[in-house]
């Protein structure tokens, strides 16, 4: 379980599996704790989250923000490509989630949406199947800004995760 806290400080508690991330963001006090198959509820004032990359192109990838899936899971969004969730920073509410095909889509409404990205904004990214072929150098800049280190190697079906954000200060960047 790894927890942002609110100074956003990320302390690593005990790691999961490569391609399942379990996170809290700080938000509003709120009942949801416990949500998002989280085995511990998280301390209070932060929201849970949890995702998972997709497998090959068989398993969707999932992104569940305070016990609702944003990405996958029953919400008709998410597909193959690059599955995102941009989070309000400071209050931990959903500002947009939607995925971009990267095998037979275009790279920019992916590029739109990076650059619409606010500060303070936290950015997380899931792939299924193929998140690679149709990314061109500003869409792999763009993410790199975000903070990713591993978005200049990823290539077709590989599993990735990644949580960063957009003018944060004092957070390191989450991604395998």
């Amino acid at each position: 379980m790894i927890y942002v806290r609110k100074d956003l400080k990320l302390k690593l508690l005990n790691e999961e599996p490569d391609s399942i991330v379990k996170k809290s963001i700080p938000q509003e006090p709120s009942s949801s704790r416990g949500k998002c198959g989280v085995s511990q509820p998280c301390p209070e004032n932060h929201i849970t989250f949890k995702m998972s990359s997709g497998a090959a192109n068989v398993i969707a990838a999932k992104i569940c923000l305070d016990g609702m899936f944003v990405i996958g899971g029953t919400s008709m969004t998410g597909g193959v490509g690059i599955n995102i969730a941009v989070v309000n920073g400071q209050t931990g509410k959903l500002i947009n989630a939607d995925s971009f095909d990267m095998w037979g889509g275009d790279v920019k409404p992916l590029i739109q949406l990076l650059s619409s990205i606010q500060n303070g904004s936290l950015v997380l990214m899931a792939s299924f199947d193929d998140p690679a072929t149709r990314l061109d150098n500003e869409a792999r800049t763009l993410i790199s800004q975000l903070g990713s280190s591993y978005i200049s190697s990823i290539g077709f079906r590989d599993n990735w995760v990644f949580v960063g954000g957009k003018g944060l200060k004092n957070i390191n960047p989450l991604e395998k």
